[in-house]
């Protein structure tokens, strides 16, 4: 699993202090002394999937160099209720002066680990793989990306320069007559650098998906909001045209849910984007108890 850049975090982590600390911790310096040395557990108070504890080292970090924070559940770990996952030691007026955030980090991302664990439960067994999608918290995408593969799913680009998707929106403005424009498009896409791959995205198996595979240089075919006969269908007509070669990988995306999921992995297909384990996913239970 690709390890997270914490550098490329700081921003976010120093403007959430900025907006909870501002002048000072009114309440926590009127009640305890400055030297006033204490111990604490970050608790899972439900089962979850953790993530996050670098960004919570970090802001600890942030707000006292004298914070001393020691993992016992790491990243991608599960924990169960009443779990300690990490100990926290140090001057307890920055101590609780930091807790917020760094729950309001520890909960959402563990929030979102948890929920990607669960769709890649429900689709074991088959060949298919979870992938996240650009649908993420303004500023937070790569925290975000990174809680997705501690829960066992994969990343979907980053944003829109490091891979090429031509939507059905961009396919409708080449007309009906598409097949050679996009063919030249494909070429001029293959020659760009730090480009991941070239998806095309299809809104019917019979009219439009025929015509797209005949075309070389395209990685991924997405197929947006189809049912289990018309991916099933998808999958025997890319399979019928392209043989052994299984390629281009066939994405199945929209109105996909854990209700759902398995079924759609059972089609043969091989990637799975869900905006939900990102957007949807609800924060978990995290508390820092004495």
């Amino acid at each position: 699993m690709k390890e997270l850049n914490i550098a490329k975090v700081r921003p976010l982590i120093q403007m959430a202090i900025k907006e909870d600390l501002g002048r000072g911790d009114m309440t926590s310096e009127l009640l305890f002394k400055a030297d006033t040395i204490a111990k604490s557990n970050i608790i899972s108070r439900e089962e979850i999937v953790v993530c996050g504890t670098d960004v919570a080292g970090e802001i600890l970090k942030q707000y006292d160099e004298k914070l001393k924070l020691r993992v016992l559940v790491g990243d991608g770990k599960s924990a169960y209720v009443g779990c300690r996952i990490a100990t926290i030691e140090g001057p307890l007026r920055s101590m609780l002066s930091a807790e917020r955030v760094m729950l309001n980090f520890l909960q959402r991302l563990s929030g979102i680990a948890t929920t990607t664990r669960k769709y890649v439960r429900a689709i074991q067994g088959t060949k298919a793989r979870i992938y996240d999608t650009r649908k993420t918290m303004p500023g937070w995408r790569i925290v975000e990306k990174y809680a997705v593969r501690c829960g066992g799913g994969h990343n979907h680009r980053l944003g829109l320069y490091d891979g090429i998707l031509i939507k059905d929106n961009h396919l409708a403005q080449l007309g009906r007559d598409f097949q050679p424009k996009l063919r030249k498009i494909i070429c001029e896409a293959r020659k760009l650098k730090g480009i991941k791959f070239i998806a095309v995205e299809v809104d019917h198996v019979d009219d439009q998906l025929n015509y797209v595979l005949e075309i070389p240089g395209i990685d991924i075919v997405l197929l947006d909001n189809m049912g289990q006969w018309q991916l099933k269908h998808a999958v025997e007509m890319r399979n019928e045209m392209r043989g052994r070669n299984k390629k281009p990988l066939l994405e199945a995306s929209g109105n996909i849910t854990l209700s759902n999921v398995s079924a759609i992995a059972q089609c043969g297909i091989d990637r799975i984007a869900v905006g939900a384990i990102t957007h949807s996913a609800t924060a978990v239970d995290i508390g820092l108890d004495r």
